[in-house]
This record gives C-alpha cells, sequence and structure tokens, in this order.
C-alpha cells in the first residue's frame, strides 16, 4: 500500500475512533439524566452536575499527558490504551450502585476525550503541510459523536428498561459503549499503522515539554477556549435557555438546540480546507470578528420597557368645561375662548393583561417596536394631594393636563436568535480546524504535546463556561449575560491576534510595514 493510501486510511480511522470516543466522552449527559429523571437514584442538583462534568473535565485534564506518549511512542498504541482503559471503566460503570461509584467509573471512561490529542498528532504526521488543515479537519468532524449519543443513547434506554418497565436496564447501555470500543480496537489493531516523529524517542520530557514556554501556546488555547469550549458549554447551555427565555416546551428546546451543535461538529472538515486554501491566520480573523459581531447581537434582552414620554401644559390659566376618556374642552379665564386638547395614542394590552403581553410576544417581530400614547395627568391640590380631573376645575398656564408614555418591547424574535446562534456555531466550527492548522505548522515535532494543551485549555472551557454562565446569570438577572462574556472574549482574542500580527510585519517585513503606514498616512492627508 502507498503512502497516501496508508494516510487516508489512518485518517479513516482515527476519525472512526475519535467519534467513538467522543460518543462515549459524552454519554454521562444523556445516562445521568435518565437515571435522576425516572427516579432511579436521589442525586441532588448538585451530584448530578458534578457527574456530568466529570468525563470532560477528565478527558481535558488528559489530553497534555496523552499528546505527550502519542509524540514519543505514535498514536497507535496510544490510542489502543485510550480506549481499552475507557472500555474497562464502562463495565466498571454497569455496576455502579451510588454516587461514589459513578464518580469513579465516569473517571475512568473520560479519558476518552483525551482521543483527540492522539488522533491530531496521530493525523498530522501522514500529510504533507498544505494538506494538513482538511486532514484534521476531516478528523475533527468526530465532534459528531456526540450527536450520535444524542440521538441513539435515548432510544437504546427505553429499549433496554422496556419503557419502564425493567429499570435496571440502564445497565446495559455502558457494556455496549464499551463493546463499541473494543470493536473500533480490533479494527484499529488489524488495519492501522504506527507512526512518531523523528528523533521523538531521543528527547528528553523536559525537551518534549519546551514549546509550552512559548506564548503563541497559549494564545491558541485562548482561540480554542472560544470555538471549543464555549461549543461545548453552548450545546448544554442552550436547552435551558430556550425554555426559560423563550418559555419553549423541552422538545421543541432541544432541537433548536441542534441546529447549533450538529452542523458545529460537521463544518470542521471545511474549515480546514479553508486554512490550507486561505491560511488559517486569515481564517481566523474572520472568525474571530463573526464571533464578536454575532455575539454582541445577541446581546440585547428579550424586554419591555415603559418610559415617560411627551405631555401636555395648559397654555393659559382655564377652565375645564367638559372631559370625556380622550378629549378635554378648556375655557380662557380672561378671554372666554375655548381651546380643546385630544389625547394622542392608545395604551397597549400588554401593559395591563398577561393575555396581551403573550399575544405581543406571539407576533413576528424582529426589531424594537415603539408605541407612545397620552393619559390624564392628575390634579394636584394644595395639600399635595392627588385626584382625577373634573368639569368645574381651575388649571393655571403651564400645568399639566396630560402624560405621556412610551413603551419600547423586543421580543429578541427566536427565529432571529436561533439564526445567529446557527452561524456562530458554523463560524466556530470553522475556527477549530483552523486552530489546529496552526500547531503543526509552528510546533511540527510536538504536536501531541501543543496540541494537548491546546486541547487541555479548550475542553476546561466547557467545564467553566457552564459555571461562569450561570454566575452571570444569578448577578444580572439576565440570561444574555453569556453572550456579553462570549462578545468580549472574542473581541479580545481578535485584538491579540491583530497586534501579534502587527509586531510580526514590524520584525519581518519592516519596509513593507513603513510603506503600509506611509500610504495610510497620506491618504487620511489626502482625504481620500
Amino acid at each position: 500500500m502507498n503512502d497516501a493510501r496508508t494516510a487516508w486510511l489512518v485518517l479513516f480511522l482515527n476519525t472512526l475512533a475519535f467519534t467513538v470516543c467522543f460518543a462515549v466522552w459524552t454519554m454521562n449527559g444523556v445516562l445521568v439524566t435518565h437515571l435522576v429523571t425516572t427516579g432511579a437514584f436521589d442525586w441532588t442538583p448538585l451530584q448530578t452536575g458534578v457527574l456530568m462534568a466529570t468525563p470532560v473535565l477528565t478527558g481535558s485534564v488528559l489530553r497534555l499527558p496523552v499528546g505527550y506518549l502519542t509524540d514519543r511512542h505514535g498514536g497507535k498504541p496510544v490510542y489502543l490504551g485510550v480506549m481499552i482503559a475507557s472500555a474497562l471503566a464502562l463495565v466498571g460503570n454497569s455496576f455502579a450502585d451510588g454516587f461514589w461509584s459513578f464518580f469513579l467509573a465516569a473517571l475512568g471512561f473520560g479519558i476518552a476525550g483525551a482521543s483527540f490529542a492522539v488522533g491530531i498528532a496521530y493525523t498530522s504526521l501522514w500529510f504533507p503541510r498544505e494538506r494538513q488543515g482538511t486532514a484534521l479537519g476531516i478528523f475533527g468532524a468526530g465532534n459528531a459523536g456526540s450527536a450520535v449519543t444524542l440521538l441513539v443513547a435515548p432510544r437504546l434506554l427505553t429499549a433496554f428498561t422496556d419503557h419502564g418497565a425493567d429499570p435496571e436496564g440502564w445497565r446495559k447501555l455502558p457494556l455496549v459503549y464499551a463493546a463499541g470500543l473494543v470493536l473500533t480496537c480490533v479494527v484499529l489493531f488489524l488495519l492501522a499503522r504506527n507512526k512518531r516523529p523523528e528523533q521523538a524517542a531521543n528527547r528528553t520530557f523536559a525537551s518534549s515539554l519546551a514549546p509550552l514556554k512559548v506564548a503563541r501556546v497559549w494564545r491558541f488555547g485562548a482561540y480554542y477556549f472560544l470555538v471549543f469550549g464555549a461549543f461545548v458549554a453552548l450545546s448544554q447551555w442552550l436547552v435551558p435557555y430556550y425554555v426559560k427565555f423563550y418559555e419553549m416546551p423541552l422538545a421543541t428546546a432541544g432541537v433548536l438546540a441542534s441546529i447549533f451543535s450538529l452542523p458545529s461538529g460537521l463544518i470542521r472538515a471545511l474549515g480546514g480546507w479553508l486554512s490550507d486554501v486561505f491560511g488559517a491566520r486569515r481564517v481566523m480573523y474572520w472568525v474571530l470578528g463573526t464571533s464578536t459581531i454575532g455575539c454582541a447581537l445577541l446581546v440585547f434582552p428579550r424586554m419591555s420597557l415603559l418610559s415617560p414620554g411627551e405631555g401636555v401644559l395648559a397654555g393659559a390659566d382655564s377652565t375645564i368645561a367638559s372631559i370625556d376618556a380622550g378629549r378635554m374642552t378648556l375655557r380662557a379665564r380672561t378671554t372666554g375662548k375655548e381651546s380643546v386638547v385630544v389625547l394622542s395614542g392608545e395604551r397597549p394590552a400588554s401593559i395591563d393583561t398577561l393575555e396581551g403581553a403573550q399575544t405581543e410576544w406571539a407576533q413576528m417581530r424582529v426589531l424594537p417596536v415603539v408605541e407612545s400614547w397620552q393619559e390624564w395627568a392628575e390634579k394636584v391640590e394644595a395639600d399635595g394631594s392627588r385626584r382625577a380631573f373634573a368639569v368645574g376645575d381651575q388649571v393655571r398656564r403651564r400645568e399639566l393636563l396630560a402624560v405621556g408614555r412610551t413603551h419600547i418591547s423586543f421580543q429578541a424574535n427566536v427565529y432571529v436568535f436561533t439564526f445567529l446562534v446557527f452561524l456562530i456555531g458554523i463560524v466556530w466550527g470553522v475556527g477549530k480546524a483552523a486552530v489546529y492548522k496552526h500547531i503543526p505548522e509552528y510546533f511540527p515535532g510536538h504536536v501531541g504535546v501543543v496540541g494537548g494543551l491546546v486541547g487541555v485549555i479548550g475542553g476546561l472551557g466547557g467545564f467553566v463556561c457552564p459555571i461562569l454562565f450561570g454566575q452571570m446569570l444569578s448577578w444580572t438577572g439576565l440570561w444574555t449575560s453569556c453572550w456579553v462574556f462570549l462578545a468580549v472574549f472574542s473581541f479580545g482574542c481578535l485584538v491579540w491576534m491583530h497586534r501579534i500580527v502587527q509586531r510580526m510585519t514590524r520584525e519581518h517585513m519592516p519596509e513593507l510595514h513603513t510603506h503600509i503606514e506611509s500610504e495610510v498616512a497620506t491618504r487620511a492627508r489626502s482625504g481620500s
């Protein structure tokens, strides 16, 4: 078999293994939810959250050491070790009978998440530099393993428990996942060829970790914290967001949330191709810029704001000759001339009734709606008390007769919201591939270690962001506060990258940099 066919075979096997491992990594989200919902275990919300997050945390933290082992020994044996260890932990999970046994099992099979660091280093060795972006993008599409779990695991649990008649039937699910890992191990063992970076075996541990001192590695990690970590976080956060912010049924919320998560995983291959064709840095400019704008557009909350508006003042000392719901006749005390004050606008029903508010939110509105109207003011007595105006009342010049009201409503239209979230998911999917296109270019002999650390930072983003989103919601009372954080973080990454690019231009192409600055200054002086 020639090298090209071997490379594509390894890529296929890597992507298959990563898809299976990613499905295992996200299994607890479905399994723990099922066990709590059916009452099989009486775990507190904190315990439930810990069990869901444990595999994510384990798989993220272990990416660095697993990446180091891949650089040193090659991807095939490390991949096999990761999957066998995860399969054993899944077998143990099938016998779990309480919180701590579940916790230990989750620590064990969470190592499946570290498979990403193996696959990145293993795949990059088989492809030339100009095609690594495409190859790594195809490999990264294995993120779709989470969608496999979301679609398949609930149905398997329903079948294994016989629609609830056999509560203990859930124990078969971890065994099915373990069997999938073992079968993948057999395929990988029989078909894959091992490969490792040249001279990797002669490196000391310290020299292998030397790239971690480079600031560029941590900058790549910050990018991945956004495009992968925030992606993982929003995949979980969007369901309660739709339910509580838009008051939608759970099933509908799940479907709309999948519009964000599914395409983002699959589009990664396109991101790799774009990085090969246009360059990873140019792609990241578009990714971070679009992320900043998209998240900023989602900051504005669903709101109803009532504010003072334009009122009506008496033009002269007068007596009220007549008054009804929307019309007042005044007779000037000096001239006897009559004038009429007519209220403008109507008070919206949504201000007064819940039914009116629900009708308003059900309307298809994209932009904010501004409604203004006027209401009769109250007569202020000498003792400071207030009452409604009546026929015969004396009013003074410049006395307030009618108060203005302005109502601004913004429904943060759910369809527009979903489209923007879909766009952000697509952009982040492209960004995941672009980030990892950088690594073999700058650190060709340390892809495992550098890719492992970047993966650690990204995975920790998936662990930290939901906690941060929850705290911001508690502090502000606004569901849209999460978009504030993501917009600011995206803009910070964009500024950081741009400053680095400017510095590199000054250092490596000073003549070009001077020419560009001179041309800009000349155009500014000429007004062009």
